[in-house]
């Protein structure tokens, strides 16, 4: 599927992906430092993924790791530097969020350290009962 702003265009073509940009953000982010390029491709075999293009060229990312009928985890958010503070961000939330396989699900999930404000502008906010989650985390995984 293709949606199309101005200059711009999102797409779950997984063929369009660039994925060295998208592993030269990631493994720079303060979330996946460090990953490994064999992990992030098998990461995107089994997501559901969202290109986001000016043109040809790949300008932000965003995935979900999700069973499409009840719960999913927006993962992976990016636009790179040169294209922010365009809304692009937005409106790529806003796509996945409208996404037809993504309607109707009981929670959606994501983990952010600094874009509280977006996410809270798509209906996300904090935990209501933060007690009754609990993870594993390994923040090191691929540094190590």
């Amino acid at each position: 599927m293709d949606w199309t702003r101005s200059a711009y265009t999102i797409s779950t073509d997984t063929s369009r992906l660039q994925r060295e940009t998208i592993h030269a953000f990631l493994a720079n982010s303060y979330w996946a430092k460090g990953i490994p390029r064999e992990v992030l491709d098998r990461a995107i075999a089994n997501s559901l993924s969202f290109g986001l293009y000016e043109g040809n060229r790949q300008v932000g990312f965003a995935r979900v790791i999700t069973d499409k009928a009840t719960y999913a985890y927006l993962a992976d958010v990016f636009v790179l530097d040169s294209h922010r503070g365009k809304g692009l961000g937005k409106w790529l939330v806003e796509v996945i969020l409208g996404h037809p396989e993504l309607s109707g699900l009981r929670r959606w999930g994501l983990v952010t350290r600094d874009a509280h404000g977006l996410y809270a502008q798509h209906g996300f906010q904090q935990l209501a009962r933060p007690e009754r989650h609990m993870e594993i985390s390994d923040p090191d995984v691929y540094v190590r």
